[in-house]
């Protein structure tokens, strides 16, 4: 904390990145802080989206499919969504609040790719979709505290109460996740948060739900092993590349629906 942070951004597939933009290891790319995205070459035809190095890493992780049926739930600003659907995955984005849809579809525009994703305005503990999903992506909301570096505010305003009701909120999206799942399907849950309650101890609720933990595997961690937990998690904080700006903290954890 006490600098700003660098500017990371998604390339699209085939994009071309100019020379004198930073490659990470993670396959992001990454820009001076300060940078103004829209004066960035490529940005009106679509080339890239903003996103965090670490917010890139739980969709890479679903490991969707082309042609599979895949949900991004509570999907705005859309970033994970535009990466589901450029891996060729039929995605639906639910999103519940009325600006963050407008955001998403915004975002889904100049990508290209309104055409291609489904977009639901509506609580993602109510939807259901027509048949059950072979993935779905999870960000749910929560306390923010990973993003401290971008926004320091988040370590003082949350209190020990926003924190309960966060949490019940996140069980009541893993268990409505689980049941839009056809056995066998997957389910990444992630969350921007440093606090334990949000990642570890909500993996182990998934657990409890009937979810079967679906462990990252060092190879698909290979550009950056010092996240991968003993249990097969993905944990981040803003330490990791601290000479390059760091990046924010995330938890991610992959299940699959029970079979049968």
């Amino acid at each position: 904390l006490g600098r700003e942070a660098p500017l990371d951004l998604t390339l699209r597939p085939g994009a071309t990145c100019p020379p004198d933009w930073v490659i990470l290891p993670t396959g992001s790319v990454r820009l001076p802080a300060g940078t103004r995205v829209a004066d960035l070459p490529g940005y009106a035809d679509g080339a890239f989206w903003v996103q965090d190095a670490a917010a890139a890493l739980p969709a890479r992780l679903l490991a969707v499919r082309p042609g599979e049926q895949v949900a991004d739930l509570c999907a705005a600003p859309g970033g994970k969504t535009a990466q589901l659907a450029l891996a060729g995955a039929d995605v639906t984005a639910v999103e519940r609040e009325p600006a963050r849809m407008a955001r998403l579809r915004d975002n889904l525009a100049r990508l290209g790719l309104a055409e291609r994703v489904t977009t639901v305005q509506g609580d993602a503990t109510e939807w259901r979709p027509g048949a059950p999903l072979d993935a779905v992506l999870l960000d749910a909301p929560c306390s923010a505290t990973g993003t401290a570096r971008r926004h320091p505010d988040v370590l003082w305003i949350k209190r020990p109460r926003d924190l309960t009701a966060l949490t019940a909120g996140q069980d009541r999206l893993l268990a409505a996740a689980r049941d839009t799942l056809r056995p066998g399907g997957r389910l990444v849950y992630a969350v921007c948060s440093l606090q334990p309650e949000e990642g570890p101890e909500r993996a182990r609720a998934a657990i409890a739900m009937g979810l079967e933990p679906d462990p990252f595997t060092p190879e698909e961690l290979a550009d950056l092993p010092e996240a991968l937990t003993p249990e097969g998690w993905l944990r981040t904080h803003p330490g990791l590349w601290a000479a390059q700006g760091g990046m924010d903290g995330f938890f991610a954890a992959r299940f699959r629906r029970r079979l049968g």
